[in-house]
């Protein structure tokens, strides 16, 4: 899903950020207060500064990392540290480029990759950093090790009150430490079920033919960001009081109601249509588990692709009984205990790209489930473009094969 352009708001826009000549508002008249900022207007700016530089997959999820990052210049005032997680099933996909943005205009970035897990907790006060970890897939992969410290850290700081114990040896006493901060993730596959369950997690898509952003360049971007993040806490920071006392009403319940609740707060806060939008986006955002295998999904997208041939559907058992025969791919003892590959495991890799079984009526089989090959042709444009023909990989629909 494209995600255009929302009109850029009058006064200290994005304009005024990306080098643009805006009209200087008239001075207020002799004895009236000074008017405080317009959050609504920054938020606009924030967001409009997004769709400039990374195409993200959906309204829903321009509006969370918007207030995600907006969220963060009010650390003190939340009871709960959401998440940001940033995942995609491949490289090329723009998470790193997004992490960017978030860096330049997020509070106090603190880019923990290669630091030590010692220097992490020391810099966590009672206004925390927000920590931003690039290829965190390889923190919390299979393969991982030596992060374990981090990996508690990241578990456990998204709630107040919950320190790291150390004991030190010179001064022959425990000491506790702070855990709380807000955390950017960004990685190839899932992350644990510990950190997305604390997360508003954004999955990104590698940009198809005719999807642009605008190029980032560090030294020219970056400060135009971070004016951005200056306005942000200028606006924030005034009002920690009445942001720690919101009680905002929730359209989720438990740990997402937590996770949520600050960047509900923040665009009530902002008020005009950040309120409707940020619970829209929560619901939008909300998706049922499929699994964190991560293994080599380009593969099977190229393997699905020749199993329909001309097909426009396909049962399940079908295109397993395809994969499964070739002897030089992957799908013959694929599996935990060689088993071959599964139609639940089947359906744990497709569902990254949104690809998902449906029943539907084949000859000769009856009411069965299957797969719809327009149901791939979005992942077949996107990862595997020297796949796709005009006459094969159109966007057919329909529900039987016969």
């Amino acid at each position: 899903m494209s995600t255009p352009d929302r009109h850029e708001p009058a006064g200290q826009g994005l304009g005024a950020e990306m080098g643009t000549k805006t009209p200087t508002p008239p001075d207020p008249p002799t004895g009236s207060a000074v008017p405080g900022p317009d959050g609504a207007v920054i938020l606009d700016d924030l967001e409009a500064a997004l769709r400039r530089y990374v195409f993200l997959p959906s309204d829903a999820a321009v509006v969370a990392v918007t207030l995600w990052i907006a969220a963060t210049h009010a650390q003190p005032a939340w009871a709960h540290a959401p998440r940001l997680v940033v995942r995609a099933p491949e490289k090329r996909c723009g998470k790193s480029r997004l992490l960017d943005v978030v860096e330049g205009a997020c509070h106090d970035p603190f880019i923990t990759v290669n630091a030590t897990p010692a220097a992490v907790y020391r810099s966590i006060t009672a206004d925390p950093p927000t920590m931003l970890v690039d290829e965190a897939d390889t923190i919390f992969g299979p393969a991982a090790t030596g992060h374990e410290d981090l990996r508690g850290l990241l578990n456990a700081g998204h709630q107040r009150n919950r320190p790291a114990k150390r004991y030190d040896l010179n001064k022959n006493r425990v000491e506790s430490i702070s855990t709380f901060a807000m955390a950017a993730l960004a990685g190839i596959g899932r992350m644990p079920d510990t950190i997305e369950d604390r997360a508003v997690v954004v999955q990104m898509r590698r940009r198809a033919p005719g999807e642009h952003v605008a190029p980032y360049r560090l030294r020219r971007d970056r400060p135009r960001l971070q004016r951005l993040a200056q306005r942000l806490n200028a606006w924030l920071r005034n009002d920690l009081t009445a942001l720690e006392a919101a009680e905002p009403a929730m359209p989720v319940e438990d740990r997402a109601a937590d996770t949520w609740e600050p960047l509900i707060a923040v665009a009530d806060h902002a008020g005009r249509d950040w309120p409707d939008r940020a619970r829209a986006a929560i619901l939008a955002l909300q998706t049922e588990d499929t699994g964190d295998d991560r293994s080599e999904r380009i593969r099977l997208l190229a393997d699905c692709h020749q199993a329909f041939g001309t097909e426009t559907a396909i049962p399940t058992q079908q295109l397993l009984r395809h994969l499964r025969a070739d002897p030089e791919a992957p799908w013959t003892d694929y599996g935990p205990r060689g088993e071959g590959l599964t139609a639940r495991r089947l359906g744990v890799l497709l569902a990254e790209y949104d690809i998902r079984p449906a029943p539907m009526r084949f000859a000769g089989l009856g009411q069965t489930r299957g797969y719809l090959r327009a149901a791939f042709a979005d992942a077949w444009r996107r990862y595997t473009p020297d796949l796709v023909t005009d006459s094969a990989d159109g966007d057919e629909e329909g529900d039987e094969a016969v």
